[in-house]
C-alpha cells in the first residue's frame, strides 16, 4: 500500500525502543539474580508463587507496542485517496510586469521595480479566489507563470523578477499583451483582466491594436504608470554607477504616461499613475470586481486518507489492557 508520513521527523522517536528493550532484559536478569541470592530458587518461587514472569513481560510489551503505534500516529501515516476538485467564483487576471533596466530608476523609492512588485504582491493578497498569471517583459515577453489560484507560488516567481530575467532590453508592451491573450482560455469571452505595470519607456508600435484585440476576446486592459515625468538616472544593478549612453552622458528615464493612458483607453480599462501602493491596489480590486465572476473548477492537490484516530484508539486499548493485567496472580486466602 503506497503512502507517506506527513511528519516523518517524528519517527526518530522510535530510537528509544531498543534502549527500553535493553533495559527490560537487564531488569529480568537482575530479578533472577536476586532470587538466587535469597536462597534455593525452587523454594523462593513457592514463596512468591503469585508472581508471574509472563504477566511482567506483557506489562512491558503492551506499553512498548502502544509507544510504537503512538509515534506512528503522530507521524501521521497517510495513503492517497485521489484528487479533489474545488469550485469557486473568480476572475482570470494576467499581470504583465516590466523588468527592463529603466525600472531600476529611483524616482520612486527604493526603485520602480520594487514598488511594482509590492503592488502585485498586495493585489494577490486581496484576490482570494481569482486565478492569477504572471508575464515578465522587456525586449521580449515571457509567460513566467500560467493562471493559477496558488498565489503563494505566484509570489515566489514574483520575488525572482529582475532585469536579468529578460536579457533583451526594451519595452514590448504589445508582445506582453499578446502573450496575455494567448494565456487565457479561448472559450472564455469575459471575466478576464490584464494589468500592465510599466514605465512605458521605449514603447513600440502595436500595443493599441493588441489592447483592442484583448477587448474583442472579452478582456479588460488596465495600466499602471511607474515613474515621474521629471525622470531619474538609472543605477546599474549591483553598482553605484549611473547608466550612460555611448557618448558618456547619464541616461535619464521618464514615465511615458500618455502612451499608457491610450493603451488603457483602448483596452476599456483603468490607467493609474503610481502614488502609493494601497490606493493603486484598492482601485484595481474595484475595477476587477466590476467585471463579474465566473465559476472556476480547480484541481486541488492529492488528498490522503489518514489513520491517526484508529492508531490512537489502538494505543488507548493497549494501555487499558496493561492496567488490567496485574503483575502478580490474585490468590484467595
Amino acid at each position: 500500500m503506497k503512502g507517506q508520513f506527513e511528519h516523518i521527523e517524528y519517527l526518530y522517536g522510535l530510537a528509544v525502543i531498543l534502549p527500553l528493550i535493553f533495559l527490560f532484559i537487564n531488569v529480568v536478569k537482575w530479578k533472577k539474580q536476586r532470587v538466587k541470592k535469597i536462597g534455593d530458587e525452587a523454594l523462593v518461587k513457592q514463596l512468591i508463587k503469585g508472581y508471574s514472569p509472563k504477566r511482567f513481560f506483557y506489562k512491558f510489551l503492551l506499553p512498548l507496542i502502544a509507544m510504537v503505534i503512538g509515534i506512528v500516529a503522530i507521524a501521521n501515516w497517510q495513503t492517497p485517496k485521489g484528487d479533489s476538485q474545488v469550485k469557486r467564483k473568480g476572475v482570470d487576471i494576467m499581470i504583465a510586469l516590466d523588468v527592463s533596466k529603466s525600472m531600476l530608476a529611483q524616482d520612486i523609492k527604493p526603485n520602480r521595480l520594487e514598488r511594482a512588485k509590492q503592488v502585485v504582491a498586495k493585489l494577490m493578497d486581496k484576490l482570494e479566489d481569482d486565478r492569477v498569471g504572471l508575464i515578465l517583459f522587456a525586449g521580449h515577453a515571457y509567460l513566467q507563470m500560467p493562471l493559477t489560484t496558488d498565489h503563494a507560488a505566484a509570489k515566489m516567481y514574483l520575488s525572482a523578477a529582475t532585469p536579468d530575467a529578460v536579457p533583451t532590453q526594451g519595452t514590448v508592451i504589445s508582445e506582453a499583451l499578446n502573450t496575455a491573450d494567448n494565456a487565457f482560455e479561448a472559450k472564455d469571452k469575459k471575466f478576464k483582466s490584464v494589468i500592465v505595470i510599466t514605465d512605458g519607456e521605449d514603447h513600440e508600435e502595436g500595443a493599441l491594436d493588441a489592447a483592442k484585440n484583448l477587448v474583442n476576446s472579452g478582456a479588460m486592459v488596465n495600466t499602471i504608470g511607474m515613474g515621474t515625468a521629471e525622470g531619474s538616472p538609472i543605477i546599474e544593478e549591483g553598482s553605484t554607477e549611473y547608466k550612460k549612453d555611448a557618448q558618456g552622458n547619464i541616461i535619464i528615464t521618464r514615465l511615458n504616461q500618455a502612451e499608457l493612458q491610450q493603451i488603457a483607453a483602448a483596452g476599456k480599462g483603468l490607467y493609474q499613475l503610481y502614488s502609493n501602493t494601497d490606493d493603486v491596489v484598492n482601485n484595481l480590486v474595484t475595477q476587477v470586481d466590476s467585471i463579474g465572476e465566473k465559476e472556476i473548477t480547480d484541481k486541488a492537490s492529492l488528498t490522503y486518507q489518514t489513520y491517526f484516530q484508529w492508531l490512537i484508539a489502538a494505543v488507548i486499548v493497549l494501555l487499558l489492557i496493561e492496567i488490567v493485567i496485574a503483575e502478580r496472580k490474585m490468590t484467595i486466602a
